[in-house]
C-alpha cells in the first residue's frame, strides 16, 4: 500500500468527520441561546448521533428537570437546526470530561513564563520548510532550534542553553530545577 493511498484514504475520512460535525457545531453556537443561559450553564451538548443529542448536566436533578422539557427543547432547537433533532438525553455522564466550549481554557500570559523566549524564537518564525521528506524536515527543525539556543546563559549545573527568566527565577534550567525540587521531597 503506498503513502498516496494512505493519504487519499484520510482526506476522505477528515472529510467525513467534517460533514459530520457540521451540524453538531451549529447547535453548539445556538445552544445557550436557546436554552437560556441558565440552562446552559448546566448542561452542555456532548455529541449527536443519529439526530439524538447527548448533553451532559451538572447533576441529576438537572437531567432530570430537563428530560420533563424535553420536548419544548426540541422544539425550539428544531426551528434553529437546518437537519431536525429527534430526541435528547440527558445524563451526567460527561460533565467533567468536557470542556467549556463557550470559554477557552485561562492559560498564563507567555511573557509572564519564566522559558519565554519572545516572539522572535517561534518556531514558525525559525521553521519555513518545505522539505519533501521528514529526514530533511527534522534537519530544518535541527538547525532552527540549534539557532534560536544561540546567544542564551548556560545553566549553572548542566551547561545547557536556558532562556534568562528561569535562571532568574531558580537560579537553574527548569530540569535541574525540576530535579533538585524532586530530592527535596
Amino acid at each position: 500500500m503506498s503513502f498516496e493511498s494512505i493519504n487519499d484514504i484520510l482526506c476522505l475520512l477528515q472529510l467525513e468527520t467534517k460533514l459530520q460535525e457540521q451540524p453538531f457545531q451549529r447547535l453548539l453556537k445556538c445552544w445557550s441561546e436557546v436554552v437560556g443561559t441558565t440552562v446552559a450553564a448546566h448542561a452542555r451538548p456532548l455529541s449527536l448521533q443519529r439526530d439524538v443529542l447527548r448533553v451532559a448536566t451538572s447533576s441529576a436533578a438537572w437531567a432530570q428537570n430537563l428530560t420533563f422539557e424535553r420536548q419544548r427543547l426540541l422544539v425550539k432547537l428544531n426551528a434553529v437546526l437546518p437537519t431536525p433533532l429527534v430526541d435528547i438525553r440527558f445524563s451526567t455522564a460527561g460533565w467533567h470530561s468536557v470542556k467549556q466550549v463557550d470559554q477557552p481554557p485561562k492559560l498564563s500570559v507567555p511573557l509572564q513564563h519564566p522559558s519565554y523566549l519572545g516572539k522572535e524564537f517561534s518556531i514558525e518564525n525559525d521553521v519555513k520548510s518545505t522539505a519533501s521528506d521528514a529526514k530533511t524536515a527534522f534537519a530544518d527543525l535541527t538547525v532552527a532550534i540549534q539557532r534560536r539556543l544561540q546567544g542564551l546563559p548556560l545553566c549553572p549545573n548542566c551547561e545547557y542553553p536556558t532562556p534568562p527568566g528561569e535562571l532568574q527565577r531558580w537560579g537553574v534550567c527548569c530540569l535541574c530545577a525540576a530535579k533538585k525540587f524532586s530530592q527535596k521531597e
